[in-house]
């Protein structure tokens, strides 16, 4: 099986697309960052069921995933404070909870045998809330209605709670983990 099948080239073209959707939401093109997020987010649909269905899942395909996915909600939320449309604060607590999962992946990977980090259900959920936030804000600038404005008013608040406790969720995980698992040998 080879690395360059339709999954992971979707996948690839994804981790790609982030550069054009930053450069939209810097240029405040904010209805064409809409238009290539939709089709990054089209791609992020497809290739997990496309690569199943196939039989071509790769380890490379599933660790360039969530790679892709980072990349392009982070680059989105930094452009997106950059363009004064979401509040500098809001970026800091997203980039500080992922600074706080991989402080403590470290950590584990160092004092432990621990290799294994999946997800947890409360880091998904803040991952939803912060796409469709990211989606809120982008539609709140393309169309500058005042109910649109207000909407995103209220899930900067969505993001904020979400993000602090999956964050603190987490870190409550790495400490239980490293209890359990004691000093590596």
């Amino acid at each position: 099986m080879t690395w360059a099948n339709p999954s992971n080239l979707l996948t690839v073209a994804r981790l790609l697309m982030a550069a054009p959707v930053i450069w939209a939401i810097l240029e405040r093109r904010f209805t064409l960052a809409l238009a290539l997020l939709f089709l990054a987010g089209l791609s992020d649909a497809l290739d997990g069921p496309l690569a199943r269905r196939r039989q071509e899942v790769t380890r490379l395909g599933a660790r360039l995933d969530p790679i892709a996915d980072k990349v392009l909600l982070s680059g989105s939320y930094l452009a997106l404070w950059a363009a004064d449309v979401v509040p500098g604060w809001l970026v800091a607590l997203v980039f500080g909870r992922d600074l706080l999962i991989l402080a403590g992946v470290g950590c584990l990977m160092a004092f432990t045998p621990l290799r294994d980090f999946a997800p947890s259900l409360w880091g998904k959920v803040s991952t939803v809330v912060q796409v469709v936030a990211g989606v809120t804000f982008l539609t709140a600038a393309a169309c500058p209605w005042p109910a649109l404005g207000r909407l995103a008013s209220v899930v900067i608040w969505a993001v904020a709670a979400a993000t602090l406790w999956s964050g603190i969720h987490y870190a409550c995980q790495a400490v239980a983990r490293l209890r359990r698992a004691g000093p590596a040998g």
